[in-house]
């Protein structure tokens, strides 16, 4: 009996510790997600986290999700034919009818209510916490490209200019090349390529996600994609991709300067005077000679308190300091990639 309740326990709490990434660019959208799912060290299965809705010429919509497998499975098959009651217009709306992604996605958090109504209870008499969470993006004839990230509640938030793609799950292991690399105005096959570097870092770093990918790639106003291929371990890109990525990055790791502690002949030395940033002091056992006058160790003034004074406003400056050569770079990225596309 024990056992049973253990295995029903592991199935109800199955849960993806996945990475799913989208990309909403001027040129189009890139979605990518991995497929392993577990419930345990000894639980470790492969699903899909991706679905594709097309209507050729009307309408594109990918759908990606992360969370509880059995909440996010009831999602996607309720929202294939679920209807919502529009009470501006008395219509009912399903993503097949409605005239603009805002309202498909409004139909997706109301099929995430409506799962949340039916299984909430039953699952937090389990223990199982309702943990969903989504990426929602694509376009409809008459309007523009949209992407969204929906969350357990069925609320959502949309991509912009300034933040042009979602992650969900483990995503703070490919988050920095996206932030390098990704802006509104990045070409479709780079960014794709950049989505599979995001994943590469994951997959280095997390065991709980795996092969193999689901890449979906879709043209500004196309209405349809053929560009959707799944990769596992012996797709000649992805191997190609993981190895430069992996020497490259030594590569260039290498070529960076060591610290040189002494000073000698360096043009960036790593010991300068600042103002605004004093090195620590360093804490030694108590002096025979303060016992003799009655400071032991327990009057001594706390370690942090000898510490050198800082600047109230030092944290403040070295992060002004910080956040203008981060924008100098960016701005001169974006020079070459514009002058990369004008060639």
């Amino acid at each position: 009996m024990l056992r049973l309740t253990f295995i029903r326990f592991s199935l109800l709490s199955l849960s993806p510790m996945t990475y799913c990434v989208a990309l909403k660019l001027n040129a189009g959208l890139v979605f990518l997600s991995d497929s392993r799912t577990n419930a345990g060290l000894d639980q470790i299965s492969t699903f899909r986290k991706v679905m594709l809705y097309e209507q050729p010429g009307e309408r594109f919509m990918v759908l990606q999700s992360a969370g509880n497998l059995s909440i996010t499975q009831s999602v996607r098959e309720l929202l294939e034919s679920f209807q919502l009651h529009d009470t501006t217009t008395d219509e009912m709306l399903t993503i097949w009818n409605v005239r603009s992604m805002f309202d498909a996605a409004r139909v997706l958090g109301a099929a995430v209510r409506h799962v949340h109504e039916r299984e909430a209870t039953a699952l937090q008499r389990a223990g199982v916490d309702f943990n969903v969470s989504m990426i929602f993006g694509g376009q409809i004839q008459g309007e523009r490209m949209r992407l969204f990230q929906v969350y357990s509640a069925g609320n959502f938030i949309e991509a912009t200019g300034e933040t042009p793609y979602f992650q969900i799950g483990e995503s703070k292991y490919g988050k920095p090349v996206l932030d390098r690399v990704i802006t509104s105005e990045t070409p479709l096959d780079e960014a794709a390529k950049c989505a599979l570097v995001s994943m590469d870092s994951t997959l280095k770093s997390n065991l709980s996600v795996g092969l193999p990918l689901d890449l979906i790639v879709y043209e500004n106003n196309r209405f349809a994609t053929d560009r959707i291929v799944c990769l596992d371990a012996d797709n000649p890109y992805l191997r190609m991709l993981h190895d430069s990525w992996g020497e490259r990055l030594r590569h260039v790791f290498d070529s960076i300067d060591d610290p040189a502690w002494d000073g000698g002949q360096t043009d960036t030395p790593i010991r300068i005077h600042s103002p605004r940033a004093h090195p620590l002091v360093k804490v030694g056992a108590p002096v025979a000679s303060l016992s003799a006058h009655g400071l032991g160790a327990g009057n001594c003034p706390p370690a942090a308190l000898r510490q050198p004074v800082v600047p109230a406003q030092a944290g403040l400056s070295m992060a002004d300091e910080y956040q203008r050569l981060q924008t100098a770079e960016e701005q001169a990225r974006m020079q070459r990639q514009a002058g990369l596309s004008r060639r």
